[in-house]
Parts: C-alpha cells; structure tokens; sequence
C-alpha cells in the first residue's frame, strides 16, 4: 500500500519555507553631481577669472621688490611688508581704518537695531513700507550720496548753519574732511545691511516666548533684555560682520567724506598704486589690509560662538 502523504505538512513546509529574493540586474549608478556641475560652470569660470586669477597676481607682485615686475632682474622678498611695521605712518593709517570700522558698526547698530525691531513687530503691510524705505537708498549710487551728505556737512551747510541758528553753537563744526564725517557716510552706505540683518534673525524668535514672558510677570524691558537681545545676537554679528568688513574696503566714501585729512588704508592703496605707481608696495597693503579683516571678523565671530551667547548659534 502506498502510505497516506500528509499534504497539510507539506502546504505549511511551501509557505514557511524562505523565498529567495530575485537578483535585480546591476544598473550603473548615475552621476547625479555632473548636471550641477555643469550649472555651476559659468559662475566658477567667472570667479576664477574676475577674482582668482586677479588676486593670485596682487599676491605674486607684493613679494617683488624692485620696479621690475618680472624677468631675470625682479628681486622676491618680504621687504614690501616689513615696510609697513618699520613706517608709523602706515601703521597709524591701518588702525585709523579698524577704528572708524568700528565708530561705523556701533553707529549702524545703535540705529538700526530700533528699525529692526519696528519691522519684526508690525503687520506685513507696516512692514513691507519699511522695507521699501530701507532698501531704495541702495538704489542710487553712493557717490550721489556722498554728495549729498557734502553739502549737508560743509561750514555752511545745512547742518552747521541750522545748529548756529538754534544758538547750540557759536561757530560751524568741523563735520566735512574728518573722522565724523567719514563715519556718517559710512553708516549712512551700510545702515541697512546691519537692519535686514538683524530683522532677519528676529523674525525667527517664537513670539510665544515673550507672551510666556509676559505671563510669568516679567516687564518689557526685562523680556527685551532675557528673551529677544540673546536670541537676535546672531543678526547682530551678522550685520557687525557685513558693517565692518565693507567699512575696511571702502575708498569712495572716505576719499570724498575725508579727503587727505582722513588717510585711511583703501585711499593710502589707491594712491600708492595710480598716484605713485608702486604697484608692489600698494599690492601688499592690500594683502595686509585683507588679512586684518579676516583675522579681525574671525576672532570677533569665535569670540560670540565660544562666550555667554554661545547656545544661539547652535
């Protein structure tokens, strides 16, 4: 007799039995950076042309020290940057630089922190206006500006004479072709870089904390110094960044707003290099000047990451 198969077991034995997996055909994995790379061409060609190649050439000039910019005869060495250490002149005239930087990023925080503020706690109607009004002096050049601001300046300008009418003073201020000066031009220019930074970093703080603020029973004062200045400290460095480093590198408004009284470190290069022709020597102080600001923004943005506030950048 043939024995009795038990096809219950063996329907049970099929199904728990492991199903081996169908190989999928190897597919070559596709280059998915190659499409970005090739959008990115233009903008790389660009900055390696306008801006790599340039500043690689003022570096190899700064280490030539004879007037003889290439060839058998051009002497390399570091003389065009101990110049600056051995002259106080240039000395005086780079902390002259770094000191007005700073007169301008106080000047432009201390009056756009307030707008910023205005902004991030008004409708988007009030809001829109204000930006409108922050942005449109971008829109016309700042030598008209600067202008501007000549004629308010002068002895007998606006400023001088509205003071002298009043009976505040008794004879004009110096205010043209000195240091107020160029400070007023220059917060004038970059006042509203340190706003829309500053807007924008709070713009991200919840508003439920200053309610729960509110709630707890602390002032408004108090809720602005515990709650919304810790948490906008970013925007702040942010804007104190942007302030400062294009307050090192600008020539336009000093050369107008100063003038020779004002011998800061762009107007010493332009002169160096068009006026006097020492392309070597102005090439390096324009490395040295570079090299300021990096180290300057650097320690002041580690200082922030490292110190009391340092849970914000987080």
């Amino acid at each position: 007799m043939e024995p009795i198969r038990s096809y219950a077991s063996q329907e049970i034995e099929q199904q728990t039995s492991p199903v081996e997996p169908q190989k999928k055909p190897k597919s070559k994995k596709r280059k998915v950076w190659v499409p970005g790379l090739l959008l990115l061409t233009p903008i790389l060609l660009f900055i390696f042309g306008f801006f790599v190649i340039p500043m690689l050439y003022i570096l190899y000039l700064s280490f030539i020290s004879t007037d003889n910019l290439g060839g058998a005869e051009a002497v390399y060495n570091i003389k065009n940057y101990t110049q600056l250490f051995s002259d106080s002149y240039y000395l005086s005239s780079l902390w002259l630089t770094v000191k007005i930087s700073l007169y301008s990023v106080l000047v432009a925080l201390f009056l756009g922190y307030p707008v910023a503020l205005t902004m991030a706690k008004s409708s988007a109607r009030i809001r829109g206006y204000i930006t409108l009004l922050i942005v449109s002096p971008l829109l016309v050049s700042i030598v008209v500006r600067n202008f501007g601001w000549y004629l308010l300046l002068l002895p007998n300008g606006t400023i001088n004479q509205t003071l002298m009418a009043l009976g505040i003073i008794d004879a004009p201020l110096k205010l043209l072709f000195s240091e107020i000066g160029v400070v007023i031009g220059l917060s004038n220019a970059y006042l509203p870089f340190m706003i829309l930074s500053i807007v924008a970093s709070l713009y991200n703080i919840d508003p439920s904390l200053d309610k729960a603020g509110a709630i707890l029973g602390a002032s408004p004062f108090r809720r602005f110094f515990s709650i919304t200045l810790p948490l906008s400290i970013p925007g702040i460095v942010s804007g104190c960044i942007l302030v400062f480093s294009l307050s090192m590198s600008a020539y336009v408004t000093p050369a107008l707003m100063g003038g020779a009284n004002v011998p800061v470190m762009p107007v010493v290069i332009y002169d160096q290099i068009n006026n006097l022709l020492h392309w070597t020597f102005g090439s390096a102080l324009s490395y040295i000047l570079l090299a300021t600001t990096v180290i300057s923004v650097a320690v002041f943005t580690r200082a922030f990451e490292k110190g009391k506030f340092k849970e914000v950048f987080r």
